[in-house]
């Protein structure tokens, strides 16, 4: 099964994207997001891979998207988070991320799709600027 976590970090209207330095995916624009790792919560995977692509610190205040994949031999699917920005010190990889950047709303959804990793990332701005947001408490660890 693969998992991806992830979050729309919005300050003063804007919304922070990367650009893709993947092959498959490579100058596509997305929120920052990335598969879950063994042994992690959800939580904890959004928080990693938010870090990890935008040296930003957040905390998680909903859930705003969420969605799988019909494939044939695999399970697929994707949560993503609103977050509250706690610190912004813009810093990642470049073999994983080509930048990082703060896009006003209408830039995002006027985008054309070939320019964002998928329309999850204009569906995912949308419902957290239409307040569209599921409370994090629904967000729970499963216990042994």
């Amino acid at each position: 099964m693969k998992v991806i976590v992830g979050g729309i970090i919005e300050k003063d209207g804007k919304y922070l994207l990367v650009q893709e330095a993947k092959k498959k995916c490579y100058k596509k624009w997305n929120f920052p997001a990335g598969h879950l790792d063994i042994g992690e919560t959800l939580k904890q995977g959004a928080i990693r891979e938010i870090k990890e692509e935008t040296g930003c610190d957040v905390e998680l205040t909903g859930v705003c998207y969420i969605a799988n994949r019909i494939q044939e031999n695999e399970i697929f699917m994707m949560v993503v988070f609103t977050t509250k920005l706690l610190k912004e010190d813009i810093k990642f990889d470049e073999e994983e991320i080509l930048d990082v950047k703060w896009f006003e709303y209408d830039e995002i959804t006027s985008k054309i799709q070939e320019d964002l990793r998928g329309d999850y990332v204009r569906k995912a701005v949308m419902n957290n600027k239409n307040n569209i947001i599921a409370p994090i408490e629904i967000v729970d660890v499963l216990e042994k």
